[in-house]
């Protein structure tokens, strides 16, 4: 019964992700990627081992399906948030117990996973793909906003986990 919770919560965290990569269109939906990263969170938090991973796995894939002309890189890049956020995790030893999760721990692993793919991603459309200008002042504010979002994240997930979460972990 326990893995069939566990493989609920990452199809349902998978599915949040599609829905909101369909739906906002993609200069905003890079915006918000805090919501991405909330999930993401989370789902460590709640499957634990290689739970990012694995909603960012199956989350890339679905997404991918709604923007056939990036789909692979939408794959990759939400594939590899999720494999960041588990790595960073394990890194910075953030657990999730029916106590709580340590909050400054959970902020340093999300800023670093986000900071890290939102300047890939620009990297990547910047130079690579040559969609956008690859520029230093918004090489900057990609970095600031990624920052922002990952300390916002890392907060808004421990504090759910801690206040309302914690008590029906699986």
């Amino acid at each position: 019964m326990q893995k069939a919770k566990r493989l609920f919560i990452a199809a349902l965290f998978s599915s949040i992700i599609f829905v909101m990569n369909f739906l906002v269109p993609p200069p905003i939906s890079y915006l918000l990627i805090v919501v991405q990263a909330v999930i993401l969170a989370l789902a460590t938090f709640f499957v634990g081992k290689a739970g990012a991973t694995y909603v960012g796995l199956i989350g890339g894939f679905l997404s991918a399906l709604s923007r056939p002309a990036f789909g692979p890189f939408t794959f990759f890049f939400t594939f590899l948030f999720g494999l960041m956020v588990d790595v960073f995790s394990f890194a910075f030893k953030v657990s999730s117990t029916t106590e709580g999760v340590n909050r400054n721990r959970a902020i340093f692993a999300m800023t670093a996973s986000t900071a890290i793919i939102g300047f890939l991603s620009y990297y990547t459309t910047a130079v690579y793909l040559k969609i956008v200008d690859l520029n230093p002042i918004m090489s900057g504010l990609v970095i600031f906003v990624a920052t922002g979002s990952g300390i916002s994240a890392g907060y808004a997930a421990s504090y759910l986990w801690n206040k309302y979460l914690k008590s029906i972990s699986v």
